[in-house]
This record gives C-alpha cells, sequence and structure tokens, in this order.
C-alpha cells in the first residue's frame, strides 16, 4: 500500500498524516507521508487526490517546496486539483507543526525591515484597512506559524510562514505578489 513513511520522533503523541494518491478518487498507489517531503517523485510519479488523516500541511506544485502552496487541514481531497484551482501535481509537502501559545509577527512595509512596522498577535483580513499600509515586502515572524494572502480576506495565492527572518518576499521568488492578509495557523 504504502510507498515509504516518515519519520516520527520518540514521544511523539499526537502523530500528524497525509496520504498522497496517483489517482483522483483515492485511486491508484499511495504515499503515506508524516514529515516533510521535498520531492514525491521518489515514491510516487504522480499525485492528483490525497486524505489528510490529522494534522495540517503545506502542499507544492513544485519540489523542494517551490511554487504554488496550498494548505490542506484535517479531510478528503479527491480531485484536489479541481476543487483548488490548481495546474499542477502536488511534488512535495511540509508539515505544520501544532503551536501551542501566542503568535506574534512584524509585518514591513519594505524589504529588510524598511518602511512602517506594525506587530501581529491575532489575524488580519486586510493590511490596508486596519494599517493603512499598501503592501508588506518582508516580515519577522516570533512565535507562531501564519498563511499569508496576497487579497484581502484570506484569498488568493498564499505562502506558509514559520518562526523566522524573512527580509525579502521578492527573493524568496514572490516577486510581484503582494500581501494583504494574514492568518495564524491554528491546529483543528
Amino acid at each position: 500500500m504504502s510507498a515509504g513513511e516518515g519519520f516520527v520522533a520518540p514521544g511523539n503523541t499526537c502523530c500528524r498524516c497525509i496520504i498522497f494518491y496517483e489517482d483522483r478518487n483515492f485511486q491508484g498507489r499511495s504515499y503515506e507521508c508524516m514529515s516533510d517531503c521535498s520531492d514525491m517523485s521518489n515514491y510516487l510519479s504522480r499525485c492528483h487526490s490525497c486524505r489528510v488523516e490529522s494534522g495540517c500541511f503545506m502542499v507544492y506544485d513544485r519540489p523542494n517546496f517551490m511554487g504554488n502552496q496550498y494548505f490542506m487541514r484535517r479531510g478528503e481531497y479527491a480531485d484536489y486539483m479541481s476543487m483548488m484551482g490548481m495546474r499542477d501535481c502536488i511534488r512535495s509537502c511540509r508539515m505544520i507543526p501544532m503551536h501551542r501559545g501566542q503568535f506574534r509577527m512584524r509585518i514591513y512595509e519594505r524589504e529588510n525591515f524598511g518602511g512602517q512596522m506594525y506587530e501581529l498577535m491575532d489575524d488580519c483580513d486586510n493590511i490596508m484597512d486596519r494599517y493603512r499600509m499598501s503592501d508588506c515586502m518582508s516580515c519577522h515572524v516570533m512565535d507562531g506559524h501564519w498563511l499569508m494572502y496576497e487579497q484581502p480576506h484570506y484569498r488568493g495565492r498564499m505562502m506558509y510562514l514559520r518562526p523566522g527572518e524573512y527580509r525579502s518576499f521578492r527573493d524568496m521568488g514572490m516577486g510581484g505578489m503582494r500581501f494583504m492578509s494574514m492568518r495564524r495557523i491554528m491546529d483543528m
């Protein structure tokens, strides 16, 4: 059944699991994954459906966590390409660790932490309405895991951010994207 399995740290009582299938409607060969996978082609020639058994994952349409990103939480995705408007198969995935505690992120108007700065501790559905900020080009995630969206109200293409400094979204391959809303990834 399963072509491979991810590593689960000893003592980890809350296992995260996503199962990928070559064909739509959970048909064909499958690959069960419990951690990051930088290249799905090592296990499946294609991927057209998946089932998230537990936890949350980001999936990417290119290897090495590149390309368009899609957030998946527990549920069944019998034909995710038409459901999510994806143009290509899933090629890599990243497990989103469970976070307990506060969420904190600083967003900046310009690259390298320049221009206006605001600190967020909760979701923001529109940075223009809340802060009169027309662009967000860098950020520093201090606590928690976040999703940033190119349109207000959590719509459009997205980018997953874990704790760390992000000095230039353009240098990360997100040139041309403007991020206008942010949401915390809460364990569901």
